[in-house]
This record gives C-alpha cells, sequence and structure tokens, in this order.
C-alpha cells in the first residue's frame, strides 16, 4: 500500500458552507444506542438522496465497491436505485473497485481502489485553526489518513458555522467518487456529487 504524501494531493478546495444534508434518523439512532458492536457506519448517497440503508462496519477493514465480486464487503451496486440521471450513471460505473476503509491504531485510512480519483473532506485533516474544512484529493493507487479519534475529540471550532449547527461533523467523513466539489470545482456542495458516501464514526 503507498501512502498519499503532500505532493500527490493536488487540489485542496475550501469549503464554503454545510456540504451535507442532516444525518438521517436512523444514524442519530445508531450514534445514540450505545452500541458497541459497531466502529462506524456508512451511507450511501446519489446526489441529495440516500440509496439504501446504513451499513454497519464491525471488522477493521471494509472493501466499498461497485458491481465486482470482492467477497465480503458492501457493494453498492446491489442497492436499489431510481436515479436516471445520465452523469449517475456514468460514476456509478467507473466506481468498480472503489475504496477500502481501514481502522488501525493511528486512525483510519482510506485507499483508493479504483482507477479514478476520490475527494475526501474529514475535520482532522485540517488545520486545527483553520475555519473552513478542506476537500483533499487522492490519486487511484493512494491512501490517506482520513481520520483521526484522538484530534476529533479535542476540536474546537466555535465559530465554525458547520460545526455549530451540526456537532457531530467532527465524526463524520464524506467521500465523493470521480467528482470532485468545492471552489475548485463547478459543484460547490457534497450533495451535488453523483456518487458519494458519508462515514459516520462511533463516538461511544
Amino acid at each position: 500500500t503507498q501512502y498519499c504524501q503532500q505532493p500527490q494531493i493536488r487540489c485542496l478546495s475550501r469549503v464554503l458552507t454545510i456540504l451535507s444534508p442532516s444525518l438521517s434518523p436512523d444514524s442519530q439512532a445508531l450514534q445514540e444506542s450505545g452500541e458497541q458492536a459497531h466502529w462506524c457506519v456508512v451511507a450511501y448517497w446519489e446526489e441529495k438522496t440516500r440509496v439504501g440503508r446504513l451499513y454497519s462496519v464491525q471488522e477493521p477493514s471494509l472493501d466499498i465497491f461497485y458491481d465486482l465480486p470482492q467477497g465480503n464487503g458492501f457493494c453498492l451496486g446491489q442497492l436499489c436505485s431510481e436515479n436516471k440521471s445520465q452523469l449517475v450513471q456514468m460514476v456509478r460505473s467507473k466506481i468498480g473497485y472503489g475504496i477500502q476503509l481501514t481502522r488501525e491504531q493511528d486512525g483510519v485510512w482510506v485507499y483508493n481502489r479504483s482507477c479514478y480519483p476520490i475527494f475526501i473532506k474529514s475535520a482532522t485533516l485540517d488545520n486545527p485553526d483553520s475555519r473552513t474544512l478542506l476537500v483533499h484529493k487522492v490519486f487511484p493507487g493512494f491512501s490517506i489518513k482520513a481520520f483521526d479519534f484522538d484530534k476529533a475529540y479535542s476540536l474546537q471550532r466555535p465559530n465554525d458555522h458547520e460545526f455549530t449547527q451540526q456537532p457531530r461533523t467532527g465524526f463524520t467523513v464524506q467521500i465523493s467518487f470521480v467528482k470532485g466539489w468545492g471552489q475548485c470545482y463547478t459543484r460547490q456542495f457534497i450533495s451535488s456529487c453523483p456518487c458519494w458516501l458519508e462515514v459516520i464514526f462511533n463516538t461511544r
């Protein structure tokens, strides 16, 4: 596995406002139920619509792919989607091997197994003094430490509208396939991306 260093993350886009829809009631219930078995849950979105139910993750590593038989993992192609957009269908076809989420001692790593870039927003990738969250581009074959539990607990952003409106933002990572969002792109919000993931970490 190759780890993504700063030169490979070529575009750091500043996010202007809240990027994702509010967490759904069932994701909040999972967060508040005190369940100890899972360390995160994954939601798959197509633009502003969540497709399928939340995927609860207990194993230390999870492969998220589209329609390639990969054994145990989260197969997005099995989810029932009614989206007819040609762009969504095109991006779906490019997800392929997708990504691998791995929880390690130093945090959660995301490995890009696909043939196209992925884009990641995480509070723990930023400078603690930053007023906005950044979007990081990760090229095929590279990994990035997308989340640090210790750092997430220590984050304090009293002036950040996103954090004051959504307290769990510090424990959520957003990942889009193929298409980016933010200042460098025509899409300002992740909810405008064709296919994307929301990874919600268990804070208990």
